[in-house]
């Protein structure tokens, strides 16, 4: 399926309107009620999905990923988008991701195009996250050597195939819990990160799950 930029348009305003995809173990709606049940506060938060190619063609599309610091307190070493904790000066989750992802990348928001949100993913850890879809002109990065490690490019197109994309599971409190995983060359993309791409490849291939 050619992706213009018209198609990602088209496709992420109708993602928005679809609250119910399943990444992981349940929805968003239930991981929420899962917290309150336990008594978390929810807090708001958002990543930028910072799609670029280096030319036209429709099918060349990029995703930027990170790879977090071994030494951070949360999902240390593991794959993420730019993004974070919404702060009370940001006007709304789109100055949160596109100022998160300056702070951790370099990003420079001039060159940027929002285009859209995905519903919401709730984390483990009691972060309603939204992810911000958004285009760029190729541009460098610099990783911010706390939160960074590494800044990489997966193809779009690995992610909208089917057939990279497997479940995997864990066991915790005797319980076995399953997650979306897809691997990409030497990098292991699973959790959050994978949920968010397992919700932005239905969107942009219109599965339902």
């Amino acid at each position: 399926m050619p992706l213009s930029l018209d198609t990602l348009r088209e496709k992420i305003a109708h993602a928005r309107t679809t609250q119910h995809y399943i990444s992981g173990d349940g929805t968003s709606e239930e991981r929420k009620l899962a917290h309150q049940v336990t008594g978390r506060t929810v807090r708001l938060a958002a990543v930028l999905i910072l799609l670029t190619r280096e030319n036209d063609i429709a099918n060349d599309w990029q995703v930027v990923l990170t790879q977090r610091t071994a030494h951070l307190h949360d999902h240390a070493g593991q794959i993420s988008f730019p993004g974070g904790r919404k702060d009370d000066e940001d006007s709304d989750l789109i100055a949160t991701a596109l100022r998160e992802a300056n702070e951790e990348i370099g990003a420079d928001a001039s060159k940027i195009e929002v285009i859209g949100a995905l519903p919401s993913y709730v984390t483990v850890t009691a972060y309603e996250v939204t992810p911000i879809v958004a285009i760029s002109v190729p541009q460098p990065y610099v990783c911010d050597p706390f939160e960074v490690a590494d800044i990489f490019h997966m193809p779009l197109a690995h992610v909208l195939e089917e057939g990279n994309w497997r479940r995997d599971s864990f066991m915790r409190a005797g319980l076995r819990r399953e997650y979306w995983a897809v691997p990409f060359r030497e990098r292991y993309v699973w959790g959050a990160t994978a949920g968010m791409l397992r919700t932005l490849k239905m969107a942009l291939t219109s599965e339902k799950e």
